[in-house]
């Protein structure tokens, strides 16, 4: 039996050598390799944080003592070591394991989270409040040493250091975050990993100096601790953690059991605020990763299902005669987007793009590469994305900051004072919009639509296909009159023909994609108030407008006049479209890929409630509406295509509630 197979819960650890402690760090990894390999899920982070998961439950007491583990792409180990080895192969699948880690999974998952920089906030929070509450138990927050370069982190940092707060802030430093670490903070990182002797110069300047012959010595002494803290400083880079009040260790092995259990023992017996500034490798233990410089720790970051057996990587599918597939899959939106982008910033020399350490995650490595001059990446700090891009802005540049959807939402005091508020124009390309699977609530694009609806000054516009995607990024590029947002899911776009030459759309202009048959047809569900087929409006937003698409083929199919409209903005909504589809239909459907409250299709049934007490003549009442989108609650993890069941967000559970509403079906409205 291995050793692994002998781990029930973190106590067990407590019992054995550091021998065993350093082989079962190794079966953790060979564990992840096989079972990510084949299924699928974050990796390389994962592979270098064996050791130190291992370390830290063999000295620890989870939950009463608490690990807190930033952002949870490196807490796979630690899953495995609390009890959840067997059903590590359920990772990210619908049904099973969380992706982050989640505290309704397991008690040992002290705080949930899918967002950087947060781990220090956390553990500052919980180790006062077990002061408050009269509680034992030891804190210790990891974070990598991308998570650093947000300025989140930093604002924890001072406030432990100011309190005091006995926590241990493990700083794992493998100069990645998913790209290679950007800034003067990486750099600063660079230099001490690199130079390990560095930190213990700390310890022997101040005794030198006091040492000095000639009555020198005593001088430094009578001199006090100022000139002496500047000279170590000089001498010693870590002294920077020490001035906002933490003990600093590093730079220690990450992958040496022995001397990181001997260095959190130190760290967690000081009953302050300690930094163990460790170095890693991401990927360690995996060839391709670990050798592969920065483009293999990239790549590796996660892995694809089955693109690992016996340890190694496995050569790209063909199909059954060998020969590679001849069906060449629709472009991802992000793709399409990078493209673009491209060729905008080459035929207009102020456009330039930003990116949150998300490179290729956002398409902009298409502009790293064709522009370098042109790309900026600030690192694991949007907010810094936002207020860079307003300045930018302020200049006479046109900023494109592409973040995710999800991400976004935590610069949003800079999008609305440093930006709206100025009626700047920046342009944010919000790339994952909507459900985007495997990764769960954290990273879900869900809220975007009803958090910027709110605000004033912003133009609001989402494609329903690849090619409108180009012609929207043209039209945002081309707006001068203040900030502009579109959204974009995730995946592959629909397959259409992109435009040669992009235009630009009239800003808050919808338009009509499929028309009812007349109202002169028989067939068809009656609904009181009129006579004839009843006759229904699908207005979609972005991808919602194909979910209308399929929906009206299969009410077609039952008699129903149906009508399909793309709105293509949330805001300015096109009031003259909504008139129109009011009053020649009895029923009106909205179709968003976002949260029902303050969405898109609250703004149609706004703007026809205003138009109504306007008394606009054309209108007369108010159709029966019907809104389709995301549920009033977190939805979790697995294939889009799964949750897109789950909440009713498909063709034909939109065309079951319209028939349902109707009166032409048994079954009661699903969905949203």
């Amino acid at each position: 039996m291995s050793i692994l197979e002998r781990i029930a819960g973190p106590q067990d650890l407590h019992r054995l050598s550091e021998e065993e402690l350093a082989a079962l760090a190794q079966e953790v990894r060979s564990h992840i390799i096989d079972t990510v390999g084949e299924i699928g899920g974050h990796f390389g982070a994962n592979l270098g944080t064996c050791e130190l998961a291992v370390a830290l439950h063999s000295l620890l007491d989870s939950p009463r003592d608490k690990i807190l583990w930033d952002v949870g792409h490196q807490a796979y180990p630690h899953k495995v070591l609390t009890g959840r080895a067997q059903q590590l192969h359920t990772i990210r699948q619908y049904g099973g394991l969380a992706p982050f880690c989640a505290i309704h999974e397991s008690e040992h998952d002290i705080m949930g989270a899918g967002h950087a920089s947060t781990s220090i906030g956390y553990a500052v929070g919980i180790k006062e409040g077990m002061r408050l509450g009269g509680q034992e138990g030891r804190v210790v927050a990891v974070i990598g040493d991308g998570g650093m370069t947000g300025g989140v982190a930093f604002e924890a940092i001072s406030q432990a250091g100011g309190l005091g707060t006995p926590i241990v802030v493990v700083l794992n430093d493998n100069g990645m975050s998913i790209a290679p670490n950007v800034g003067a903070l990486s750099r600063y990182f660079n230099r001490v990993r690199l130079n390990p002797k560095l930190w213990h110069a700390r310890e022997e300047v101040e005794g030198g100096l006091t040492r000095l012959p000639g009555g020198i010595g005593a001088a430094f002494e009578r001199l006090g601790p100022q000139l002496k803290e500047s000279i170590k400083a000089f001498w010693a880079p870590g002294l920077w953690w020490e001035e906002l009040d933490f003990a600093y260790m590093g730079v220690i092995n990450g992958h040496d059991v022995k001397a990181l259990r001997r260095a959190l023992r130190e760290a967690l017996a000081a009953e302050r605020p300690v930094v163990v500034h460790i170095a890693t490798v991401k990927g360690k233990g995996f060839a391709p990763a670990e050798e592969g410089g920065l483009e293999g720790m990239e790549k590796w970051h996660a892995a694809k299902p089955k693109s690992i057996r016996n340890g190694a990587p496995v050569a790209a599918a063909a199909n059954g005669n060998g020969a590679s597939s001849l069906r060449k899959p629709p472009p991802a939106y992000t793709e399409v987007f990078g493209k673009a982008l491209v060729r905008e910033a080459e035929r207009d020399r102020r456009v330039v793009g930003i990116t949150a350490a998300m490179n290729s995650g956002t398409g902009l490595s298409f502009l790293q590469k064709a522009l370098p001059e042109r790309y900026f990446d600030v690192g694991i700090a949007e907010q810094q994305a936002v207020l860079f891009a307003a300045g930018l802005a302020l200049q006479g540049i046109k900023p494109v900051a592409a973040i995710y959807s999800t991400f976004l939402q935590r610069a949003f005091d800079q999008i609305v004072h440093d930006v709206c508020l100025q009626k700047l124009n920046v342009v944010f390309a919000m790339d994952r919009a909507g459900l985007v699977g495997d990764d769960g609530p954290t990273h879900h694009g869900a809220f975007d639509i009803a958090y910027l609806r709110c605000l004033p000054n912003i133009v609001l516009m989402a494609p329903r296909d690849e090619a409108m995607l180009v012609h929207m990024l043209r039209t945002a590029l081309t707006y001068d009159a203040g900030p502009i947002a579109l959204r974009y899911p995730r995946g592959e776009g629909v397959g259409v023909e992109l435009p040669a030459e992009p235009r630009a759309i009239a800003i808050g202009s919808g338009e009509i994609l499929r028309e009812a048959a007349p109202r002169s047809e028989p067939g068809g569900p009656i609904l009181g108030a009129r006579e004839g087929p009843v006759r229904v409006a699908l207005l979609g937003y972005g991808s919602g407008v194909g979910k209308a698409l399929e929906a009206a083929d299969i009410l077609a199919e039952r008699g129903v006049p149906v009508t399909v409209a793309d709105a293509r903005f949330a805001k300015p909504i096109d009031t003259g479209l909504l008139i129109q589809l009011a009053s020649e239909h009895e029923l009106l459907v909205t179709i968003e890929e976002g949260v029902l409250a303050g969405g898109f299709g609250t703004a149609v049934w706004e703007a026809l409630n205003e138009s109504t007490l306007a008394g606009v003549d054309t209108l007369g009442r108010l159709p029966r509406m019907i809104r389709v989108g995301l549920p009033d609650r977190y939805v979790t993890h697995g294939k889009p295509a799964l949750l897109h069941e789950e909440v009713g967000f498909t063709g034909p559970r939109i065309a079951e509630r319209v028939l349902s509403a109707l009166g032409a079906h048994e079954e009661a409205p699903v969905g949203a």
